[in-house]
């Protein structure tokens, strides 16, 4: 199965972290995620992240640290995803593959239906 290379980042905005939800019609529709995408063969994660935040959403942020990696099968493809911590700069809140945001605490995340890759990512936080 091919493995795609994914970053996404937990953005903090004072005590909220900021998520997403996947337009209908994309993949993994209706699901919401720590926002990001995949990453090119020339360039960090960190550098991906900026980018694909900066594409989908108009948003800039401070990458931060490394926070960590979850592998996960869906149906047809292999997904690594890497997470860092990020803090939130500034955003137009354009919406490319999302139809909706929400600034929420993390304990709020257990009211949104994560996609699955993120829910690991989502418990990690919670021992934080």
């Amino acid at each position: 199965m091919k493995i795609v290379k994914v970053v996404c980042g937990i953005i903090w905005q004072e005590d909220k972290i900021f998520i997403a939800r996947r337009k209908p019609e994309k993949s993994l529709g209706g699901y919401w995620e720590f926002p990001g995408g995949k990453i090119e063969h020339d360039e960090t994660p960190e550098e991906a992240l900026e980018r694909e935040l900066k594409e989908e959403l108009g948003m800039a942020v401070k990458v931060g640290d490394y926070f960590y990696t979850n592998k996960h099968d869906y149906e047809k493809i292999s997904v690594e995803l890497i997470s860092y911590q990020a803090t939130f700069v500034s955003s137009s809140y354009l919406l490319i593959d999302h139809d909706s945001f929400a600034w929420i605490t993390p304990k709020d995340l257990l009211n949104y239906k994560l996609a699955e890759a993120d829910i690991p990512i989502y418990k990690k936080l919670l021992e934080i």
